[in-house]
């Protein structure tokens, strides 16, 4: 089979640059071990997810790993992301790691079919390069467009928007028993209409694999305290990430930007430090991201409250466009909370009469 190489094309469809020489060279190297049938990517039921080689078009890498790289494709005339892992033959340890690590994923993405979930196409595991494909999302990774906005800009009924779609995805995450254990902004993708999906399940696990997390490779600025210190973990990580996502949100910035990942892990761990909201940060999202990244897992509210309370911020900035300056965080954190105090007052005397 002869590889095809697409122009990397923007979003508005006008070609750009072709692959230089080098990434082309580069990219072949990465791919030369996919041109034959993949081995069969089997899960529940016994269906074979294995990609057909010869319908896969692969086009200019947009992403990088230390382990991986990501590329534009078509496969069967679906515009998808790909995958690519590749196993260093000289460190057998890590080899067995990350393929590991990557029936890990194709296992997850298998069972998940939710609108703020990335959606699986399929795999390919033909060592010492493996391949997943999914679906592709044109707006690119948040973090990606968070980086091109002004400090402190995103507007607060878009942050409200992503936060909720993240949140709804991490909802149906967990109420399938699977942690992300990697939530952060880089594996959150866009859509052109600003869709959410989370993505990048590498090092997700099941509930029924958790202990501890001693020679786990995560991202330490989005880390849980509990986790650098290589305890036992909950889901409450995901949510302490989920925290660090929100601050993302309304600063559009690096969380401890000025440390290095170790420092950061540091300061979180020992110093419980925590990434400075601005002043002007509405008290309904100061009260819900302090909550999230509480140092104790279990005062962290679960992705159902969390919803729960998102959904009411949409509802109560509907009603009145001021909400965000008038709300005043209930000390009991009922979903009265997070209404104005006139509408909780209406609310709460229905409910006694």
């Amino acid at each position: 089979m002869n590889f095809q190489w697409l122009k990397h094309t923007s979003n508005n469809g006008k070609p750009e640059r072709r692959l230089s020489l080098r990434e082309y060279r580069r990219a072949i190297s990465w791919s030369k071990y996919l041109v034959s049938s993949g081995a069969e990517i089997k899960g529940e039921g016994e269906e074979e997810w294995s990609a057909d080689m010869s319908q896969l078009l692969i086009g200019g890498k947009f992403a990088s790993g230390r382990h991986s790289r990501i590329y534009r494709g078509i496969y069967k005339q679906r515009d998808v992301a790909i995958k690519m892992i590749s196993q260093p033959e000289e460190d057998e340890d890590l080899a067995s790691f990350l393929e590991k690590q990557f029936a890990s994923e194709v296992v997850s993405l298998l069972q998940l079919q939710h609108p703020n979930i990335i959606t699986f196409v399929a795999a390919c595991k033909k060592p010492p390069v493996f391949c997943i494909i999914t679906e592709y999302m044109p707006g690119g990774s948040l973090r990606k467009y968070l980086h091109h906005q002004e400090p402190h800009s995103v507007p607060l009924n878009l942050v409200l928007k992503l936060a909720l779609e993240i949140a709804r995805g991490m909802k149906y995450l967990h109420s399938q028993g699977i942690l992300h254990r990697d939530l952060k902004s880089e594996n959150v993708l866009l859509g052109d209409d600003m869709s959410v999906k989370v993505a990048d399940f590498g090092i997700s696990c099941s509930e029924s694999q958790l202990g501890s997390t001693k020679g786990f490779t995560g991202t330490y600025r989005w880390m849980a305290p509990e986790m650098i210190k290589e305890k036992h973990h909950t889901k409450k990580v995901d949510v302490y990430s989920f925290g660090i996502v929100m601050w993302e949100l309304l600063t559009a910035l690096t969380p401890f930007e000025d440390m290095t990942p170790e420092q950061a892990a540091f300061a979180v761990s020992q110093k419980n430090a925590r990434p400075p909201l601005p002043p002007e940060c509405p008290p309904a999202f100061r009260h819900l991201i302090s909550r999230c990244w509480s140092s104790n897992p279990e005062k962290r509210p679960h992705f159902n409250e969390i919803v729960s309370i998102l959904e009411r911020y949409v509802e109560s900035l509907e009603r009145d466009p001021e909400f965000f300056s008038s709300f005043v965080p209930s000390p009991n954190h009922s979903i009265f909370g997070c209404l104005p105090k006139c509408i909780a007052g209406q609310r709460s005397a229905s409910i006694r009469a």
